[in-house]
């Protein structure tokens, strides 16, 4: 794999965008859903150019932050939707602690759309998971059930309704390297057991995302968005834009496949201090997907 043409093009006009005077006149498209397409009189077909997924962040990026801080950088790059990890909000919480959590989150504005990663290696723990989304109130679990568990994970789904994403975690860990190994184990079981598919980790096992979530699209229910700098174990996270994934194509298949679900950014890189990598990653992810020609 390597930086395509399309990828350095891409680049190139969302940096233009960015001279050209918008982000002076305070249409900030790193920042917030406004960007110079909204300025524009509407046309007939742009209600259909809309792109139905979001934008949010991996809780795993403020593994070094506490709930305040998290909230913090959220709003400071304009991104409203989140993955909440276990750190923010343990898994052994009491419901009151949970409403707690999430009642600070819903104030300032931030949705926890989805809990995890949350790894499952008892029956216990897949009780315990299912609980815990339940008393969140959220419809989707991110999670790495031991493959053994998958039938107990398909009953509590049958039971509770919530739907179970389960991330590929590249060629790191034996368990769910990639999304080839999840569509295997899952493809015959209750079509609400699906794919959290992070690009990153795909590439990094020698794969191209945008192949895997073209093929595997009708359980692809989570997307986790990164950039790295090699497409071999030894990859790691870069700031979007600079690495080797052709993040351009990316969007552009989650458009054909009429992707409705979230795009969160999973930055591994500087975690004690990783603002300005975050906004530069969000930034050049929503520079891409303003430009309709990539």
């Amino acid at each position: 794999m390597q930086l395509t043409k399309t990828n350095m093009k891409t680049r190139r006009d969302f940096l233009k965008l960015a001279g050209t005077g918008v982000l002076a006149a305070g249409i900030n498209p790193l920042f917030g859903k406004d960007s110079a397409i909204a300025d524009k009189k509407k046309t007939k077909g742009e209600a259909q150019m809309t792109d139905l997924f979001g934008v949010g962040m991996a809780g795993f990026t403020f593994a070094r932050f506490n709930v305040e801080k998290t909230i913090e950088m959220m709003n400071r790059i304009g991104v409203k939707n989140l993955s909440l990890k276990e750190f923010h909000m343990p898994l052994n919480s009491t419901r009151e602690k949970i409403d707690e959590v999430m009642g600070i989150f819903r104030a300032a504005g931030i949705n926890v759309y989805t809990l995890g990663v949350i790894y499952m290696r008892t029956p216990e723990s897949v009780n315990q998971a299912f609980s815990y989304a339940q008393m969140a109130g959220v419809k989707m679990i991110v999670g790495a059930p031991n493959y053994e568990l998958l039938p107990q994970v398909e009953q509590k789904v049958k039971d509770t309704g919530i739907t179970v994403a389960i991330h590929n975690h590249g060629p790191d860990n034996p368990l769910y390297p990639n999304a080839t190994d999840i569509w295997d184990h899952v493809k015959d079981l209750d079509k609400r057991i699906g794919i959290c598919i992070d690009i990153g980790h795909t590439t990094r096992d020698g794969e191209d995302p945008s192949v895997d979530i073209e093929k595997y699209s009708e359980r692809i229910y989570d997307v986790h968005i990164k950039d790295v700098d090699k497409p071999t174990k030894e990859g790691r996270t870069v700031e979007m834009g600079r690495g080797i994934i052709n993040i351009p194509k990316v969007v552009e298949t989650l458009r054909q496949i009429k992707y409705a679900g979230m795009c969160s950014l999973e930055y591994e890189k500087d975690m004690n201090d990783p603002l300005a990598g975050i906004a530069e990653s969000i930034g050049y992810f929503k520079g891409v997907m303003a430009c309709r020609d990539n």
